[in-house]
């Protein structure tokens, strides 16, 4: 992309003088200023996706910024989307405690609060942004690209925040409660809402009920830049590899580990069984 853009903004000379190349810092500036001129957003496509209809584009022109890309437009002529971050994740905690609330009124305090934590979790918000394939509305640089492709969820889980608030400051507290209990709440479901999808433990159970011992979890590759690391984690049932998991933190990394060990291990009986 780089090198299309200095084609860009390079300049032909069309005398018989010797060209002047300009200096390292102008071609730089020269890249960062035709860079910024793709800074867009799609709002057909996040309509037809969504099923929001956008009445002010600036908000979320703002909310598609990622920090990483402020590094390749010229000083302060944009600012990143952490704010609306800031913003979205205390709307999104509302509506989902207001849901379930009103979803589930025999419930106490400590169980409303789990499930909450459930649904607005890393995995829960990767999801949602997954689903709606989001990340193609960020503007990100190419190590950030590279982070979201290997399985990284503190930037999508930081998407969905943002467009919340985009969507709140667009069209109100309403809107933004109807997209979430769309994209969020409805698709999680809540049968999924009240069981417990703690992997490790139940694979803690499977092996220790097959007399397999206790699942030993290793980290076998760390990657990413250091605000946004990627862990790899393999887990070994009985001595023997299970399952891999990677995620934005060891803990995320081994419950994904674990589910893939369980879904794997379920496999594995139905063939000795059939």
């Amino acid at each position: 992309m780089l090198r299309f853009l200095k084609a860009l903004v390079s300049k032909r000379s069309t005398s018989r003088t010797p060209t002047q190349h300009p200096s390292p810092e102008t071609h730089q500036e020269g890249e960062r200023v035709a860079l910024s001129a793709f800074v867009t957003f799609d709002v057909a496509e996040f309509t037809r996706r969504t099923g929001y209809r956008i009445r002010d584009e600036a908000y979320f022109l703002q909310a598609v910024i990622h920090r990483s890309f402020l590094q390749l437009c010229p000083p302060g002529k944009f600012q990143s989307n952490e704010r609306m971050e800031f913003l979205g994740d205390s709307v999104l905690n509302l509506i989902v405690a207001e849901y379930l609330y009103q979803t589930f009124p025999a419930a106490e305090e400590g169980q409303l609060s789990k499930v909450r934590s459930r649904l607005v979790s890393r995995a829960a918000l990767g999801e949602c942004a997954r689903r709606l394939q989001l990340v193609d509305f960020l503007m990100l640089s190419p190590g950030a690209h590279q982070s979201v492709r290997e399985g990284s969820e503190s930037i999508l889980v930081d998407t969905v925040e943002a467009f919340v608030a985009a969507i709140y400051l667009d069209g109100g507290y309403l809107p933004a409660r109807a997209f979430v209990t769309e994209h969020l709440l409805n698709a999680f479901g809540t049968t999924r809402m009240t069981q417990d999808e703690n992997y490790k433990s139940s694979l803690l159970e499977y092996s220790q009920s097959r007399g397999l011992g206790t699942p030993r979890y290793v980290t076998i590759d760390e990657s990413g830049p250091d605000h946004n690391p990627i862990f790899t984690v393999e887990v070994q049932v009985g001595g023997i590899p299970s399952g891999v998991g990677r995620g934005g933190n060891k803990k995320a990394a081994e419950q994904r580990a674990a589910e893939h060990a369980l879904k794997y291990l379920a496999s594995q009986n139905v063939e000795e069984t059939s």
